[in-house]
């Protein structure tokens, strides 16, 4: 039977979804030029495929425009290539649609090199369950567990550098059949580009292997979660690093010091945009090696905002290593919303010359009126309540957009009215079966 190449454009969706459209490859240079027609309301497409509210109806018209830089094309062995690009969604006349979640991140950055000369570097780790390998007690970290993967971790790694990323780790993780890969970090759009772009290669490869890869945040209620972590540095425009003074409190510079604050000031909002499922919250429960507070803290995976170390053996590039890690993320969230959220609080910072908190050694053996007093807030436990959080954020109206946060409510709170009648245990069983 004769084959003729397909070509997949889309982009990561308020779902955390790449969706999109497809077309024969021959026309790859006309559909460079001209994009792809799709609709307002298929950015309400919920995480379970189906439109449970929105507000954009049935009228009119956006357009899907893939970036030539964000093209992927990496043929395996058996099958067809993973031949896709991820693109902005404009309006006919080629202005940005006020919904898409790739200029959401985009301004973000405009304003924040505007406004303080700055950029961001980032890069994300990405947790998951792998299918093809068995449980077996004992396994967190082992090296047996890294042997028994087979050429799953060969393979993606190999995926992963033929899509134009460069990996830098691969292990066995805390839970059962449970990994990491993480890449090198990147400026600016790129990051998050090289976030969905990672995922899509966890799941291709898992799936061109005859399994299946679990990013789901909670594969059962009271299980170990999958965790997305951002690391983040900031940079001036001459790709100079900007955010580490060793003499400094956490080690954090001036510069950067009001961006980590306003990250950290506006924490419990963001939740929502970087924990985005109902099973999100129970991961971000106590004893969970997830947080729980809005707190900073040098090396503590137990806090939102780690402070990363700044490892030996290039003392000269101890500035360029620095960064600080936001552990309050998952795969529910749309890597462009995520990253430009923390940007969008992090400038909000700047432009209120908000401060940091003392450091505070004793945190974990401090009482829960000791942290009330100290200003360290709880984070929401469902995402309604923080929902009701960023609804309530004032700034988040100017990041948004009124049209793109009452959008992003509206879809965020059908997802959760279409799981109310359901058992944790089912909700992440819905969940997993999706991410």
């Amino acid at each position: 039977m004769q084959q003729e190449e397909l070509v997949f454009v889309g982009t990561c969706d308020f779902a955390g979804l790449v969706r999109g459209k497809g077309f024969p490859a021959a026309e790859l240079d006309h559909r460079l030029r001209q994009g792809v027609g799709n609709t307002g309301s298929n950015i309400m497409i919920s995480a379970f495929g189906t439109i449970l509210s929105s507000p954009f109806g049935t009228v009119g018209d956006v357009v899907l425009m893939p970036d030539p830089t964000a093209g992927v094309q990496i043929p395996f062995d058996e099958g067809a290539a993973e031949h896709f690009y991820l693109a902005d969604q404009q309006m006919l006349d080629g202005s940005p649609w006020c919904c898409c979640p790739r200029d959401f991140l985009r301004r973000a950055l405009t304003a924040l090199e505007a406004e303080a000369g700055l950029t961001v570097k980032a890069a994300f780790e990405q947790e998951f369950v792998y299918t093809g390998v068995e449980d077996r007690l004992g396994a967190s970290y082992a090296l047996d567990s890294f042997r028994r993967q087979g050429v799953f971790g060969e393979s993606l790694i190999g995926a992963l550098r033929a899509g134009g990323l460069t990996p830098d780790s691969f292990l066995p993780e805390y839970g059962p059949r449970q990994f990491e890969v993480t890449i090198k970090p990147t400026m600016g759009l790129r990051a998050a580009d090289e976030a969905v772009i990672m995922r899509e290669m966890i799941r291709s490869v898992a799936h061109r292997l005859g399994h299946k890869a679990i990013l789901a945040p909670m594969i059962e209620p009271e299980g170990i979660g999958n965790g997305t972590h951002i690391h983040l540095s900031l940079w001036d425009r001459d790709r100079t690093p900007a955010s580490h003074d060793a003499s400094a409190p956490y080690g954090i510079s001036a510069r950067m010091a009001p961006f980590v604050a306003g990250i950290l000031h506006h924490l419990p909002a963001l939740t929502a945009i970087t924990t985005p499922s109902v099973a999100s919250f129970y991961r971000l429960q106590p004893n969970r090696w997830a947080p729980v507070w809005a707190l900073l803290a040098r090396q503590d995976r137990g806090a939102a905002l780690r402070v990363a170390p700044v490892f030996p053996g290039a003392p000269d590039r101890a500035a360029a290593q620095f960064n600080v890690e936001f552990r309050v993320a998952d795969a529910a969230a749309s890597p462009y919303l995520a990253l430009g959220a923390l940007i969008h609080a992090g400038l909000d910072g700047i432009r209120k010359g908000m401060t940091l908190p003392p450091e505070q050694p004793e945190f974990w053996s401090m009482s829960e009126e000791a942290r009330d007093a100290a200003g360290i807030a709880v984070l929401p436990r469902t995402l309604d309540a923080a929902l009701d959080q960023l609804e309530a954020t004032e700034a988040a109206q100017d990041w948004f957009g009124p049209v793109m946060l009452a959008a992003y409510l509206e879809f965020k709170r059908s997802e959760i009215a279409a799981l109310a009648d359901l058992e944790p245990s089912d909700i992440c069983d819905r969940y997993a079966a999706i991410y």
